[in-house]
């Protein structure tokens, strides 16, 4: 059973920077497809961002392109968010996700495990 373990919300102001970190336990992290989703009150889990299990490849939701960037360490086993120039729009609580599955995912079924979640509230 994998493990997903988030870190690093809180509070951020408009136009400032939050960094998230997802440490993975497990000896196969290094095979995984890693993804972040994020869901605001009342709305559905939406996708924010990709990265392959080589790390050679990463895909973004449009509304955080230029602003966000995910990076992933094997030798720690983490998978990081960094946020940049925050919008109050990016509130949310944001998750982490690993897949199996090779090839670009961006849907919440394209992954068998998920962390528990990190809050992250940007006030304006």
């Amino acid at each position: 059973q994998v493990q997903l373990v988030e870190s690093g919300g809180g509070l951020g102001q408009a136009g400032g920077s939050l960094s998230l970190s997802c440490a993975v336990s497990g000896r196969f992290f290094s095979s995984y497809t890693m993804g972040w989703f994020r869901q605001a009150p009342g709305k559905e889990r939406a996708f924010v961002a990709y990265i392959s299990a080589s790390g050679g490849i990463t895909y973004y939701t449009d509304s955080v392109k230029g602003r966000f960037t995910i990076s992933r360490d094997d030798a720690k086993n983490t998978v990081y968010l960094q946020m940049n120039s925050l919008k109050p729009e990016d509130t949310a609580v944001y998750y982490c996700a690993a897949s199996g599955v090779r090839g670009l995912v961006i849907t919440p079924g394209g992954y068998n495990s998920w962390g528990q979640g990190t809050q992250v509230t940007v006030s304006s």
